[in-house]
């Protein structure tokens, strides 16, 4: 199963899905022809989106790519969306997200916009992205919030697709593993953009697993292949995730800064402005936890943000875009991983290559070492 998904790519590298219009046609077209495995975000777009995405997708590329999907939210934080077991925690008051909508207000004034309506949808659009992506197979299909039902992994299974499903866990990966998903995504905690924890429990934030102590664990709990995804950020990263166990690496905040990227300008720039020195896990732009760097907007509100995803999002979702067109970094959602000071601003299909040649290199310095007992 290992080779059915490095077979798709001849170099072990995946481009990480990232939502809000950053993963465009043109990016994921530039890694597939590099010899990597190229993405669509399906989140937050509309089923037609998605569908005239996939559609100029492949007149850019005869490459295999990969859609991925979000999970519909269950009614309150803690609850299962998948197998991983019931829920435990209260479900979110809808006087905390008043609350925090009443602390927005200076920032809706600022931007001279309004604040959006937290009660836009919990699904986003799961069912009608499911019928294009059956209607219309796709060689790969990540998901994202949750483990989807047996029914659904052998119906994309029967269409032809590669199912992968995220885990931040070996318990959430082994639950990946018994819905009859292909491979699992080990998420560490070093991740930029939103976790994918398979329950939002408030009691576990800024808590997370590294990325290659979780290798290590998911390795030893399931027999899947493992995708490996959190900082990685240089070709000696991929080595040593594939060293620890997994198949293949997927980069987010390393494809984030190139030309071809649907970010914001001011985003980009973020990423190796020195003004920006770390990250943080924040519910502050979306009320489930996500790293992004830390700008005011995430100080002043990060503290006060109630758990509860997606309203949160919908509700900063007028403010984000405002800020986003005035350039303004300090409002922005400016998620990034823990190695984003080594972005570099290459072509997607140049850093692809430059990669695939650090790979190379370590594993070549690797082989050379001495090892115990030689001469």
């Amino acid at each position: 199963m290992s080779s059915a998904l490095t077979d798709l790519f001849p170099h072990p590298i995946v481009q990480a899905p990232m939502a809000g219009g950053v993963s465009v046609p043109k990016l994921a077209a530039a890694v597939c022809e590099a010899g990597g495995l190229g993405f669509l975000a399906a989140g937050y777009k509309t089923a037609d989106g998605l569908y005239q995405e996939i559609k100029q997708l492949r007149s850019l590329t005869a490459r295999p790519f990969g859609v991925n999907v979000f999970m519909p939210q269950p009614e309150y934080p803690g609850a299962s969306t998948g197998s991983t077991g019931a829920a435990t925690a209260a479900p979110p008051s809808a006087a905390a997200v008043d609350v925090y909508a009443h602390q927005l207000a200076g920032e809706a004034a600022w931007y001279e916009t309004e604040l959006g309506d937290p009660e836009s949808g919990r699904d986003d659009g799961y069912d009608a992205k499911l019928a294009v992506l059956l209607d219309n197979p796709v060689p790969v299909v990540s998901f994202h919030f949750g483990v989807p039902s047996r029914d659904v992994l052998d119906s994309l299974r029967r269409a032809g697709t590669f199912t992968l499903v995220t885990a931040t866990t070996a318990e959430e990966a082994f639950a990946v593993e018994q819905a009859g998903a292909d491979a699992v995504i080990a998420q560490g905690v070093e991740a930029g953009g939103h976790q994918g924890t398979h329950r939002d429990i408030p009691e576990n934030d800024g808590s997370g697993i590294g990325l290659l102590s979780l290798i290590a664990q998911i390795r030893e709990t399931v027999r899947i292949p493992i995708v490996a995804a959190g900082g990685i950020m240089r070709g000696s990263q991929i080595a040593a995730a594939l060293a620890a166990g997994a198949s293949a690496a997927q980069l987010g905040t390393a494809f984030l800064a190139t030309p071809e990227s649907g970010a914001n300008a001011a985003h980009k720039q973020a990423l190796t402005n020195p003004l920006y020195v770390r990250t943080e896990l924040t519910r502050a732009f979306s009320g489930r936890p996500a790293r992004g760097l830390v700008n005011r907007f995430l100080r002043e509100h990060g503290p006060y943000a109630p758990a509860a995803y997606p309203e949160i999002h919908h509700l900063t979702s007028p403010l984000r875009k405002a800020a986003a067109k005035a350039g303004d970094a300090q409002g922005m959602a400016l998620w990034a991983g823990q190695g984003h000071r080594m972005a570099r601003e290459l072509p997607a299909g140049q850093l692809v290559e430059v990669l695939a040649g650090e790979l190379a290199a370590a594993r070549t310095a690797l082989l050379a070492f001495p090892q115990p007992g030689s001469v």
